[in-house]
Formats: C-alpha cells, sequence, structure tokens
C-alpha cells in the first residue's frame, strides 16, 4: 500500500479560483516538456526494473525445480538469478537517481517560470489575488510538489507495468490461478479509486489550511515590532494558531482514508494471495503444476495484488496536481503588455493622460483623468488622502495600466513603448524604499544600467545621502543590512537611485516626506540643478514641495480639480485646507 497522504507546502487559493487544479495540465505538461530526456530515462530504467521483477519469479520457479531434480543445470540457473537481482537493485538505483534530477530541474523550471512571470505583473495585480505568505508558497512548496509529477508519472508507469506483467506472466504459468485473481481485481480496483478519491480532497483541503496560518504567520512577523509594542503577544499567537482545529480536522480525515485503504487491502490482498494458493495447491495436486511453478504463481500473485503500489504514485500525482493548480493560478494572471516604439530622441518628457479611469475593488479610483505635464516641467500633484495620488504616479511610469484612457510619454503611448526603453527614461522613488543590492553603492546603481561609481556618488551628493555614506564602516561598500539607517536616510537613499537613473521623466511618490525641511530643501535645489533634466512628476504633501514646482495638479475624488501655479491654487481657502492636516494652520505663500 502506499504510504499516507502528507500534506505539501501551505497556499492558499484567492477566492475568485473556481476549481483547485484549474490550468494545472498546461504547467504540468510544461513540466514534462522541460525535461523530456530524464523524464524518459525514468520510465526505461523504471520498466526495465519491472521487467526484472517480473521474470524473477519464473526463473526461481525454474531453479527450484532443477534443484528438486537435481539437474546439473542448476548452477547457471543460480547465476541468472543473481543476474536478476542485482538488475533490478541496480535499475531501482538508477530510477532513484534520475529521478532526483528531473524533479529538480522541473521544480527549478517552475520556479524561475514562476518568478518571472511574477515579477512581469504590474505591482498590484499579484498582491490584489494572493497575500505575500501565499505567494511565497505557490512559488516554493507548491512548485516543489509540482515538479516531481514528470518523475512520479515515469514511476507510476513502470510500477503499472509490474502487476500487470505478473498477472500476464502467472496466466502462462496456469490460466486458472489468473482467473481467481481477476475475480478479485474489481474489488481492489474500486478499493484504489476511493483511496485517491478520499486522498486528493483531504490533501487540499489540508493544503488550504496550512496555507491560512502561514499567511496569518506572515503577517504577525511583518508587524513583529508593533505586536511587542502593543503587548498583544498573546492575541496573536491565538490569531495565528485560530485554524489549528481545522487544519487537525482534515489531517485525522488524510489518515482515516489512508487507514480505510490499508485496512481495505489487509484483508483483500491476503484474501486473493491465499486464494491464488488454493487454486495452485489444488492443480500441483493433481499434477497441473510442479512445486516451482506453483512458487512462481505465489510470486505472480503477490505481485499482481500490489497493484496498491500504484495508488502511492496516484496519490502523489493528485498531490503534485493541486499544486499545479495553484502554480497555474499566478500564471494565469496576465503580464503588461509591451510594444516596440521607441521614445523619440529629442523629447523632453511631454507626460499626457487622457480620460484616464482606474478600478480597484470594483470602484473607480481615478476617474476620467485628463492631465498635461509639459516637457521639462516640475509638477506637483497634492489632494487629501485617497485622491488618487500615488495611483496617478503608478499610471504616470506604467506600475500599472489604466482601465481605460491612454498614457503618453512625447507622444508614445506607454503600453506601445519598447520596455527596455521605457525603463531607462522613467525614474522612480518611493516613501518607503526598498533596498537591492550587496553594498550601498549596488543599492544606488541598482536598475535598468549600472552608473559608474562617480555617478552614484554624484547622486548621492545630489540626494543629501553622500554625507553619512561616507561615515558608515565601509562607505560605499558597506552591506545595507550592516549600515543602521534612519528612515530619512532611507529616503535619501532612494532619492540617490532614482537621481542616477534620471531619465526625460522622474517620479517622486512622496519621497521626502521622512526629510526635514533643511534637507529637502536642498534636495528641491539638487534636483534641479545636478539631476538630469527632464519632467518631474512629485506626489506632495507638503506646502513647501508644492510652492517649489512649475505647476501643481490638485486632486480630488480621484479627478484632477485645477492645475496652475501654488501661489494662484493657494488663493483658494480649500486648497489651503488640503494641507492644513499635516501643517496645522495654512502658512503664507513661501
Amino acid at each position: 500500500m502506499p504510504t499516507p497522504p502528507g500534506p505539501s507546502s501551505p497556499a492558499r487559493p484567492p477566492a475568485a479560483e473556481r476549481t483547485p487544479d484549474a490550468g494545472a495540465g498546461p504547467v504540468l505538461t510544461g513540466a514534462f516538456r522541460h525535461s523530456p530526456v530524464h523524464t524518459v530515462a525514468v520510465c526505461l530504467f523504471g520498466a526495465a526494473a519491472a521487467a526484472a521483477a517480473v521474470a524473477l519469479p519464473a526463473v526461481l520457479g525454474h531453479t527450484l525445480d532443477l534443484v528438486l531434480r537435481a539437474d546439473p543445470g542448476v548452477a547457471d540457473a543460480v547465476l541468472l538469478c543473481a543476474a536478476l537481482l542485482t538488475a533490478e537493485v541496480l535499475l531501482d538505483a538508477l530510477v532513484a537517481l534520475t529521478g532526483g534530477v528531473t524533479t529538480a530541474r522541473s521544480t527549478a523550471w517552475l520556479r524561475r517560470r514562476g518568478i518571472d512571470h511574477l515579477l512581469a505583473l504590474a505591482p498590484h495585480r499579484a498582491t490584489g489575488h494572493f497575500t505575500p505568505g501565499d505567494l511565497v508558497t505557490r512559488l516554493t512548496g507548491n512548485a516543489a510538489e509540482a515538479g516531481t509529477a514528470p518523475t512520479t508519472a515515469a514511476n507510476g508507469l513502470a510500477a503499472l507495468l509490474t502487476p500487470v506483467g505478473a498477472l500476464v506472466a502467472l496466466a502462462l504459468t496456469d490460466i486458472w490461478p489468473a482467473v481467481v485473481l481477476l475475480a478479485g481485481l474489481p474489488l481492489l480496483t474500486r478499493l484504489l479509486r476511493s483511496f485517491a478519491r478520499g486522498s486528493a480532497d483531504s490533501v487540499r483541503q489540508y493544503q488550504r489550511v496550512q496555507a491560512e496560518i502561514a499567511t496569518r504567520l506572515v503577517e504577525a512577523l511583518g508587524g513583529a515590532r508593533t505586536i511587542a509594542a502593543a503587548g498583544t503577544e498573546q492575541h496573536e499567537r491565538d490569531r495565528v494558531l485560530a485554524p489549528l482545529p481545522e487544519l487537525g480536522t482534515q489531517g485525522r480525515r488524510m489518515w482515516e482514508v489512508y487507514g480505510r485503504a490499508v485496512v481495505g487491502s489487509g484483508i483483500l490482498v491476503p484474501l486473493l494471495t491465499t486464494a491464488v494458493l488454493a487454486v495452485g495447491g489444488l492443480r500441483l495436486a493433481h499434477g497441473a503444476l510442479s512445486v516451482g511453478e506453483l512458487l512462481a504463481a505465489a510470486r505472480y500473485a503477490a505481485l499482481t495484488a500490489g497493484l496498491g503500489g500504484v495508488v502511492g504514485q496516484l496519490n502523489a500525482l493528485v498531490r503534485s496536481r493541486a499544486a499545479a493548480g495553484r502554480t497555474a493560478a499566478l500564471l494565469a494572471l496576465p503580464p503588461a503588455g509591451h510594444g516596440t516604439r521607441p521614445l523619440p530622441a529629442d523629447g523632453r518628457g511631454r507626460l499626457e493622460l487622457r480620460a484616464v479611469t482606474v478600478t480597484r475593488g470594483g470602484a473607480p479610483v481615478l476617474r476620467g483623468v485628463d492631465l498635461v505635464v509639459p516637457g521639462g516641467t516640475t509638477m506637483a500633484v497634492v489632494g487629501h488622502s485617497g485622491a488618487g495620488k500615488s495611483l496617478l504616479a503608478a499610471v504616470a511610469g506604467r506600475l500599472t495600466d489604466p482601465d481605460s484612457g491612454q498614457v503618453l510619454l512625447d507622444g508614445v503611448p506607454l503600453d506601445e513603448a519598447e520596455p527596455d526603453g521605457l525603463r531607462r527614461e522613467i525614474g522612480y522613488a518611493f516613501e518607503r524604499p526598498v533596498l537591492f543590492g550587496d553594498t550601498i553603492g549596488a543599492a544606488i546603481g541598482f536598475g535598468p544600467f549600472r552608473p559608474p561609481d562617480p555617478a552614484i556618488e554624484a547622486a548621492a551628493r545630489a540626494a543629501g545621502a553622500d554625507a553619512f555614506v561616507r561615515l558608515l564602516p565601509q562607505g560605499y561598500a558597506t552591506p545595507p543590512a550592516d549600515a543602521p539607517l534612519s528612515g530619512g536616510e532611507f529616503q535619501r537613499l532612494g532619492l540617490a537611485r532614482a537621481f542616477a537613473h534620471a531619465g526625460r521623466l522622474l517620479v517622486l511618490d512622496d519621497a521626502t516626506s521622512s526629510l526635514d525641511s533643511v534637507t529637502e530643501h536642498h534636495v528641491s535645489r539638487a534636483l534641479l540643478r545636478d539631476v538630469r533634466a527632464g519632467s518631474r512628476l512629485l506626489i506632495a504633501h507638503r506646502v513647501s514641495t508644492a510652492a517649489s514646482a512649475d505647476l501643481v495638479a490638485w486632486m480630488e475624488g480621484g479627478r484632477i480639480r485645477a492645475v496652475a501655479p501654488h501661489a494662484v491654487l493657494w488663493q483658494d481657502s480649500r486648497y489651503r485646507a488640503v494641507f492644513a492636516p499635516a501643517d496645522h494652520a495654512p502658512r503664507p505663500v513661501p
């Protein structure tokens, strides 16, 4: 009988998933096609091992007859038995070796494909469907489970050859024991089918609950400091472990399914083997079988009744299919399409939004936005929280696509632009930057191209980061993990990275919110003086940021309410109220 259907890695399908195994077929087919030679090798080695296993009982029976007759050919027969036993062991070892290689290759391919696809999606696309913990499990544990499918299928085919070959060999040895065995096979097949169905459903439910626990744990780890500060460790532990009773229920269900299969096969298989031996014994008594043939018949009956070994492979395939369905759900998310049009060489960064509408959660967040940022212009975007400022910034730099409308850069629609050129020409800095790279210098240089070291240091000076970077233990060669950085210093490194890759359009999404007024003034001056000329789109919450811009786009309720210089808009008390929550009181025009 197969081993119990242990759970695979946790993963929770989104609510929108229609069936647990939706889309699993193409993923599994791709895994097979990625390692065809290795998969065929596993199948051939397994088939050869099955052939050796099927041939061995007949040779053993013949050897026994030779021994009983004191035939001089017994020595050769013994050598043949030893050769078959050795071949079976070696072939099983080759199956294990090539199977391991095939699984590793398929798993690596699935993970690489999944990560490539994830990174090709708009940032909101994956996180809108899956939690971070769920994404991790789909790309790691689930990919590993699905990666076993080629080896499992090849092993399953070999495992099927053994009982089928044994049944044929039994019929050739003597037809009546084979008839008795065939009469009991429908019951055994029904038992195995019931096991496969019950196992598949219980494993999926177990994985679902595991995924929920994993997701809650990732959330708790992400907010560990807040939990510690609030003193809610016990509450969070209870919340994370709340699904444990259901997990226990599904775990017991898995073992119940397995237990029923074990009990059923434990009764049925010995009965079938005993019936075959009884018929064989009668045939032996009537002289229709020799002692060696009875031994072979008993061995063939055991091999045929060992059809339960196939269920182990079938159950593994069921788990692989379920895991592949989870991976396929991620791969099914449509990536952003790209065109081949180059941006004009003489463009100055004119940004144009035409009737742009973006919907999130079924509600429009941007509503028919029309906006033009003239080339070489610095435009600040202001508005109350929830007005849609950051989403407008994401649309402007094609971190997301509008549901309707069009965004153009120097007259080229962003979805028609050549992607490498587009990323070289649009720079970004965020409120909470993340540093990628082995060193601070590499983190600043991270992007579509690696600027030379002097350019990296110049960008750091422009962002007000050079002074504190040089105070680090190894300066620009300091690993980010070894650099004790404040929130403002992180922001300055994010700005330095954007400045180092500044193209014709630079989008700063509240990227100076953690800077003090003096540093922000320094950065604003450097942005205009030391950074490559082009258009700038600044998502702003401070009066000083809006005042330093050439134009201000005032957003309200997902729409552009007005576009004008800050001094003109300041005359409107409703515009001044935009800054009141942050600044506590209206300020005079700087």
